[in-house]
Formats: C-alpha cells, structure tokens, sequence
C-alpha cells in the first residue's frame, strides 16, 4: 500500500525535524535515566516509576517512527509554487464570515502542521477544504456541526 504524501511548508518542515531531533537527543536518554533509575527500586512487578518510564519510552519510540514516516513521506510546498489567483496549500487567505461581519485570516496548510491557535488550518478540514481552487471573492459555504458557516475571500497571498 502506498504511503500518504505529508504536505508541508519548510517552517512545517523544520519544526517536525526540530522535534524528532529532541526526542532522539534528549528524551531518549532522559526516559532511558527514569528507567535505569527504577530498576535500582528493585522487584518490577510492582514498580509504578519502572511502568511509568516503560509507557513514556514506547509513546516516544511511537512518535520517533511517525515523524521519520512523515519526513519520508513528506512533499515541501515552496513560497514560489502558491498562487495567489485561487487558494491552495501554502496561501494565507483573509476572509469575512457573513454570519458575525468579522475579519480572520488563515493559513492552508498540510495536516501534519495544522494549528488552529496560530490559524493554520488543514487542507483537511471543513473549512479548508471548502476554500481550495476558489479565488477572491468568492462565497463559500462550510458546514459544521453547528450548522453552515458562510465566508468572503477578500484577499489570497503567500
């Protein structure tokens, strides 16, 4: 089966190595010190810090070999490769929602690096996927949960 391609922008890029690298450097040997520590206890059968540090190593080894499955698979969006005439993977889009007259600007980005607290959404989510191939001033409706969302595109840049 093929793998997914991992969209991401060289920021997203850089931050997935950054990470990898800390927890290859540094966590890796701090778990492995917890370990060595509660071995020291004696009796594992009933030893919480030695079950503690053996569940914190597998989540780290788990996401040591996500990230290395990502940066495999990963396709970096150049600045270069985002037009500005319709929206894609890579654009900051200001839109106007209809609904409360407000003002917010997005990032599209790849769903690895996606972070609604720094408005960079997936290409993924209702709302991006809503906005890929349209231009300025387009309407667009999305739907949520709550209902439908409508949307402006005021201004597409890189």
């Amino acid at each position: 089966m093929a793998e997914k391609e991992v969209l991401l922008t060289p920021e997203g890029l850089q931050k997935l190595e950054e990470e990898l690298e800390h927890l290859k450097s540094v966590k890796r040997r701090e778990v492995a010190e917890r370990i060595k520590l509660a071995i020291s206890y004696g009796d594992l059968s009933e030893n919480s810090e030695y079950e503690d540090a053996k569940n914190e190593q597998a989540f780290i080894e788990g996401r040591i070999a996500t990230l290395e499955k990502m940066l495999r698979n990963a396709r970096i969006i150049q600045e270069d490769e985002v037009n500005t005439d319709v929206v894609s993977i890579g654009s900051t889009v200001r839109l106007k929602d209809l609904e409360f007259d407000e003002e917010v600007e997005y990032t599209i980005v790849g769903s690895a690096e996606a972070d609604p607290a720094s408005n960079k959404i997936s290409n993924e989510s209702p709302v991006g996927r809503a906005l890929l191939g349209k231009t300025v001033g387009s309407t667009v409706d999305v739907a949520v949960p709550a209902g439908t969302l409508q949307f402006q595109i005021l201004n597409i840049k890189r």
